[in-house]
């Protein structure tokens, strides 16, 4: 599936997206990010040969539903996958009414995937700019009354380069100001958890301390943009601070937050357990809700726009910025991905 495939598809159906929200709520939610925001796109493209499902839960990066399923389902809202869009069809079918899942596993914070870059496969940044570039072809701006969200970066860290924490920086702060810039007015956007502490580390030869200092200056660099953004009145940025919420997972209920659940299945329950991590890498599904009540939450203390008010009296700030320092092609282009792919395979890659 070609890029280019599908900014062409989407121009077909960006007309008939709905323009209007009752006051106070959302009525689209657009996805952008990594495997931590995938609900089934990677899958899809891979042929529903990864991530392995099971273990994993229906094509997702986990032991079940994550944290994109339960905030939409607290927010009414369930976006249609990407690749779930059949783009040959005039419209295209189905036509998306509730906002569009572009997460895809393993993509890096810019153009391409971090673990399978000669798939064609977009990266976060890539994601924001087909949404945006069909927009403006179309002389459209987006839904002002959807939500938007973006988490990325990590896979920056882990699979590209942990040393370098600049340009997933620079990529997650222009997919922003993108966003921004074609008319979202609701974005949440997550910071990285602490990389140096994931049960993985030792799996991929990653020395923790250069992960820990790259994720604090990555934190540090995105709570710079998001402050940049929210003196924008037009804007609500909502920012939710996973680099804390891991590190009082403990004190939530995870209380297993150093090993990996899949690895310890003789102890771990998949869907109920304690465990922090599912893989190595990612949340298990206790944690994805832990991660999606703590979004709600930072959306419920932030003002929501309303298309009948002026926007300039909306509240100021990110939420939260100051935590955030502390805090498919074809099957054989996933064979190729070679021992990176196994590993994960094994355990069973939000995101940059």
């Amino acid at each position: 599936m070609k890029k280019q495939a599908i900014a062409v598809g989407f121009v077909l159906f960006s007309f008939m997206l709905p323009n209007k929200a009752s006051a106070a709520s959302f009525d689209q939610l657009y996805v952008f990010g990594d495997s931590l925001s995938d609900t089934g796109n990677i899958y899809n493209a891979s042929g529903k040969t990864y991530p392995l499902s099971p273990p994993n839960f229906e094509g997702r990066f986990s032991d079940g539903p994550i944290w994109v399923d339960y905030l939409g389902n607290q927010l009414g809202l369930k976006p249609t996958l990407l690749t779930d869009i059949n783009f040959t069809t005039i419209p295209p079918t189905p036509i998306p009414t509730q906002g569009i899942n572009f997460a895809f596993g393993g993509a890096s914070s810019g153009l391409d995937n971090a673990i399978l870059p000669n798939a064609n496969l977009p990266g976060v940044l890539q994601q924001v700019l087909d949404f945006a570039g069909t927009l403006q072809a179309n002389h459209q701006t987006a839904d002002p009354n959807a939500l938007y969200t973006l988490w990325g970066g990590a896979d920056d860290l882990l699979f590209v380069n942990p040393k370098d924490p600049t340009t997933p920086i620079s990529n997650i702060s222009k997919a922003l100001n993108i966003l921004a810039g074609v008319g979202a007015k609701n974005i949440l956007v997550f910071n990285l958890p602490d990389l140096g502490k994931l049960p993985a580390d030792q799996t991929y030869d990653l020395n923790p301390t250069t992960l820990s200092e790259s994720t604090n200056e990555f934190n540090l660099g995105l709570a710079t943009t998001v402050s940049a953004l929210s003196e924008n009145p037009d804007l609500n940025i909502i920012s939710v601070d996973t680099y804390s919420l891991f590190n009082q997972a403990s004190a939530l209920g995870l209380t297993n937050v150093t090993e990996s659940c899949l690895s310890n299945l003789d102890i771990c329950n998949p869907g109920n357990n304690k465990f922090l991590i599912w893989d190595g890498l990612h949340p298990t599904t206790a944690a994805q809700k832990v991660i999606a009540d703590a979004a709600l939450a930072a959306i419920d203390a932030k003002s929501v726009p309303e298309p009948s008010i002026n926007l300039g009296i909306l509240a100021l700030g990110a939420f939260g910025a100051i935590g955030v320092l502390k805090r498919q092609q074809k099957r054989s282009a996933l064979m190729l991905a070679g021992r990176v792919i196994d590993a994960q395979l094994s355990h069973t890659t939000v995101e940059n």
